[in-house]
């Protein structure tokens, strides 16, 4: 009896590793070899024309810090790029992702993580985790939230929320980056 547990146990496990190996292998596909490398360029850059007839605009690094977002260890939230950055203390992004923004927004400036949530639900109505609270506009309290569900859907513009959405793996992110006291700079 001893003998053909083992060999059960022994099975079991190899089909573990080799899940484990397939799940390993699809994340490193799909994520970037270094998040701090700089993007290829060539040294004779001709500036393109756009179909209007003006000079096309740079194409942005996901990965540059915006500008007048502060220095050391912090979350950065873009408004208008609809983008989060974990900024590491040497103002260096370790991570960035796009964000589902709520209806309520934070005024620009710099913010501290107040209250955070492991699982709550949200004022939509949906199952969310790894909620990050930092502001409070128009009586409505801001943070960064995932749905369990992994959805990131457009906000319901007839009601006031104030959760910033984002797939479960960034949340996961995030959640273990920003504790209660990290720093938060919304930048227009």
């Amino acid at each position: 009896m001893a003998r053909s547990s083992s060999g059960f146990v022994a099975g079991l496990t190899a089909a573990a590793v080799v899940a484990v190996g397939v799940l390993a292998y699809q994340a490193s596909a799909s994520a970037p070899a270094d998040v701090s490398a700089k993007p290829k360029t060539s040294g004779t850059a001709v500036p393109s024309v756009s179909p209007s007839g003006g000079p096309k605009q740079p194409v942005k690094n996901p990965l540059t810090v915006p500008a007048g977002s502060g220095t050391g260890e912090r979350v950065v939230y873009a408004l208008a790029d609809r983008r989060v950055w974990l900024v590491n203390d040497k103002d260096k992004a370790t991570r960035t992702f796009v964000v589902m923004p709520s209806t309520v927004d934070p005024l620009p400036g710099g913010y501290t993580v107040t209250s955070r949530s492991g699982s709550v639900r949200g004022s939509d109505g949906v199952q969310i985790e790894h909620v990050v609270r930092f502001a409070t506009a128009q009586d409505v309290a801001i943070g960064f939230s995932a749905a369990v569900d992994g959805s990131t859907p457009k906000p319901d513009p007839s009601k006031k929320t104030g959760g910033i959405r984002m797939k479960r793996a960034d949340g996961d992110a995030l959640w273990t980056f920003a504790s209660i006291g990290a720093k938060v700079v919304v930048v227009a």
